[in-house]
């Protein structure tokens, strides 16, 4: 099927698709205890030092700020906790050795004999040619992980090709809900609105306090995304997607470069993949990511 055929917008629903395969390759870094044993050796302390000081890494020595400003839901103070303190404990190089380790290892133990298999080498060089397509422009995030080299065996390369195009995708959403006037926080009293995951699963992982939390809600009330009892009105559902279609539109250019052909390979290739991940328990569900089943 030719791109023609397949519709303008083919690019951006299969960005929201493919993100839903790609992701879980990523996120078993969140959720691993190889990761977590391998940040302990580094000196850092707790999940959160781990969690900052990895996912910012790709930075060099990031400011929580920095942080902050690009991960974008967390309240300030979690950031503020971990660094820069773990600079004075290891280095991102290490840090970032670290993760790479224990993500492989975690996706080693959950895919068994797949993981040395040719559908996870095909699988990496088509992620790595939808990488290609992707534009730094905006996207600090994903442009601090493209200085970042590229592992050598396949199954290190599929992860690292789908962290990129994780971080491309969330940097686009980020903008997007900056653009709508969402804040984090009232990203998160939304989300937690649509009853995906509980208020509780993502107030907890986000730091931010029960009088932070209902002064968001009043906003969002005010607004009219929400209604008295804090569920979403018809705005606010409208605002949500318009959010999600923004971010798919954002992230379309990789897989409109890659084609409707190769672009179906690729997911073909990652559902089992990703179903065997989620099927292992790597990946807990409801998540605070926010990830849906693959699909």
């Amino acid at each position: 099927m030719a791109a023609s055929d397949a519709g303008e917008d083919w690019a951006a629903a299969a960005a929201r698709r493919l993100w839903t395969v790609y992701e879980p390759i990523h996120a078993v870094t969140y959720f691993s205890e190889a990761c977590a044993e391998r940040y302990r050796a580094l000196g850092l302390q707790g999940f959160w030092m781990g969690y900052f000081a990895s996912r910012s890494a790709p930075f060099g020595a990031a400011s929580p700020q920095l942080a902050t400003a690009t991960f974008f839901n967390f309240r300030p103070s979690m950031a503020e906790r971990a660094l820069p303190d773990a600079w004075d404990r290891t280095t991102p190089a290490a840090v970032l050795a670290a993760r790479l380790d224990g993500s492989v290892a975690t996706l080693r133990a959950a895919l068994g004999a797949t993981a040395d298999g040719p559908d996870v080498a095909e699988a990496a060089e088509l992620a790595e040619q939808a990488v290609a397509a992707c534009s730094v422009e905006g996207r600090a995030l994903f442009a601090a992980l493209t200085a970042v080299d590229r592992p050598a065996d396949p199954l290190g390369r599929l992860w690292h090709a789908a962290t990129l195009l994780r971080e491309h995708r969330g940097d686009g959403h980020v903008a997007a809900s900056v653009a709508a006037g969402l804040s984090g926080l009232d990203a998160h009293v939304t989300f937690a609105a649509t009853d995906a995951v509980p208020r509780e699963r993502l107030q907890g992982a986000r730091g931010w306090t029960d009088d932070e939390w209902a002064a968001a809600t009043a906003g969002l009330v005010e607004r009219g995304w929400l209604d008295g009892e804090g569920a979403l009105t018809a705005a606010g559902r409208a605002g949500r997607q318009e959010v999600e279609d923004r971010t798919g539109a954002l992230a379309a250019a990789p897989w409109r470069s890659l084609g409707v052909e190769a672009t179906e390979r690729l997911h073909a290739g990652l559902l089992p993949l990703a179903q065997a991940i989620v099927a292992s328990g790597a990946i807990p569900f409801p998540n605070p990511i926010g990830v849906p089943l693959p699909a």
